[in-house]
């Protein structure tokens, strides 16, 4: 299986598990910049060249060498479920993707038909009712992940677990995971931890959001997209990020995580024996 989704500096220098939706754009371009001392031109999933990549086939090799004998720091980045899933519907069922068009093509006119969904007009700035849609995107979100109907599920809205595990289970250790909503400390003891060849000041690097303006803006607070329901729903599909992760499954409206990530305790049951 190898490592799908594992980004590594062209120096080496840091391995990266890609998690959708968990500021991967900022990250990789961090990545990029401190080998480079420059950005990618270009949103940083595109990159073929100058950082090393699972999906580049000639990166395999040298990626699997590195991440099997533990040669640098691996890290990751993982999100608040109730905050990503959200994040997920807003950016690719209701916006334009970067190539002009609705994600993954046949996708959103599935859900307006077999769902009711509406996700609004560019036109006319996307007016609807966020709150119904949402939930009902929800139920088809359940449907992908329990039963892989009408489709299989989806990496922007599969559990975070799901990507986490997958670096383990082929033989990967982390040395770092840290929340998003802490970015900056979480990215520094990371940078702290391995050599650069170019100096990363993230007090100045920009936040690369490549879905930024391309779909409608969140109209309410986060609770209030979740009744009872969708907090079961929530629960039911992301009961494990949850709790490995620590985050509040009772308020929605508390981003920010109850507790420290155990590295011991996500290797524990993420890998092959969990």
């Amino acid at each position: 299986m190898g490592f799908p989704g594992v980004w590594m500096t062209e120096s080496e220098s840091v391995v990266y598990r890609v998690v959708p939706k968990c500021a991967c754009s900022t990250i990789g371009q961090i990545m990029y910049y401190s080998d480079h001392g420059e950005f990618f031109d270009g949103d940083i999933h595109d990159a073929k060249s100058k950082i090393h990549k699972w999906g580049i086939e000639e990166s395999q090799p040298v990626i699997e060498a590195n991440v099997q004998n533990h040669k640098s720091p691996a890290f990751t980045c993982v999100r608040n479920p109730y905050g990503r899933i959200l994040s997920s519907f807003f950016d690719k069922i209701c916006g334009i993707q970067r190539n002009g068009k609705r994600y993954r093509g046949k996708l959103v006119p599935l859900l307006i038909q077999k769902y009711g969904i509406e996700v609004g007009d560019p036109e006319t700035g996307f007016e609807f009712d966020q709150i119904k849609s949402f939930r009902r995107f929800l139920l088809f979100a359940r449907d992908t992940i329990r039963w892989r109907r009408p489709m299989d599920p989806d990496i922007h809205w599969s559990a975070m677990s799901g990507h986490v595990s997958t670096f383990i289970m082929n033989g990967g250790r982390y040395d770092h995971i840290f929340p998003v909503e802490t970015f900056n400390d979480g990215m520094q003891k990371v940078l702290d931890s391995i050599e650069t060849r170019h100096p990363v000041n993230l007090t100045e690097i920009p936040r690369f959001n490549e879905s930024e303006g391309h779909g409608p803006k969140r109209a309410h607070p986060i609770a209030d997209y979740f009744d009872d329901l969708s907090l079961h729903l929530v629960y039911e599909i992301y009961k494990r990020d949850f709790n490995l992760f620590k985050y509040d499954v009772h308020d929605p409206n508390n981003k920010m995580p109850t507790g420290e990530i155990d590295l011991d305790e996500v290797h524990a049951k993420l890998g092959p024996k969990g």
